[in-house]
């Protein structure tokens, strides 16, 4: 398998635990404010294969509790579960972040106890969700799937929404909150302009929409939070 960007070492990518957190490229997704965007378009180049990754993590052990394996959509290839059950097999904990568009993928790594740590990103409400996504359309039986799938699984999860200005307002919140009710754990994350986000013109929502969407959301998922702000 190929890495697509590799950093050595975050306290923040994996709650409470000390982590590398590995880029897969490619995405089914084209999010218009993907941060991610070079490695999920092939603009940027593979760094490293899977054989070099084993020996970077081999000469990581006793410094790293765990990794996180985010991209781009992991769940696009088949031989993620083969790489996760080797780096396991190394003795480090595995985060996988995920858009949940591919639950046959996420309901097999839960089932099998392969993971222990789940993200998946809320893109929008569900009305929203393909305009948000850069889709014509999208399967949202597949979101609301995985959605549900995580809640159930009694693994440690998130699910969480990058919050952009031109994309969301509070109504959408109140949808988001009636989809994901009762979640563990629920992150907002406010949009932040880069270089290598696909369209320049979006912008980042003030921080008293922040508050707003919080509170609206909050009513359905009492455990909700803006992250980094």
């Amino acid at each position: 398998m190929k890495i697509h960007g590799l950093q050595k070492m975050t306290l923040l990518d994996y709650p409470s635990k000390i982590a590398a957190t590995v880029f897969l490229g490619g995405c089914d997704f084209k999010c218009p404010f993907c941060h991610n965007f070079e490695i999920v378009d092939g603009s940027m180049a593979p760094i490293m294969d899977d054989t070099e990754l084993f020996s970077f993590l081999q000469k990581r052990k006793g410094l790293l509790d765990g990794v996180v394996i985010t991209g781009g959509e992991p769940c696009i290839y088949s031989d993620l579960p083969t790489l996760i059950s080797k780096i396991r097999d190394m003795g480090f904990l595995v985060k996988l972040d995920t858009n949940g568009n591919h639950p046959e993928v996420v309901e097999t790594l839960l089932a099998d106890k392969a993971i222990d740590y789940i993200a998946m990103d809320i893109k929008n409400s569900p009305a929203k969700y393909s305009m948000t996504i850069g889709l014509n359309n999208i399967n949202l039986d597949n979101i609301s799937k995985s959605i549900s799938l995580i809640m159930n699984s009694g693994v440690p999860y998130e699910f969480r929404t990058t919050v952009v200005h031109e994309y969301h307002e509070a109504s959408d919140f109140e949808e988001i909150g009636k989809w994901i009710e009762g979640a563990a754990a629920y992150y907002l994350q406010q949009f932040t302009v880069r270089d290598t986000v696909p369209d320049k013109r979006l912008t980042a929502p003030t921080e008293s929409d922040m508050m707003l969407y919080l509170k609206t959301v909050q009513k359905y998922v009492p455990k909700a939070e803006i992250r980094g702000l």
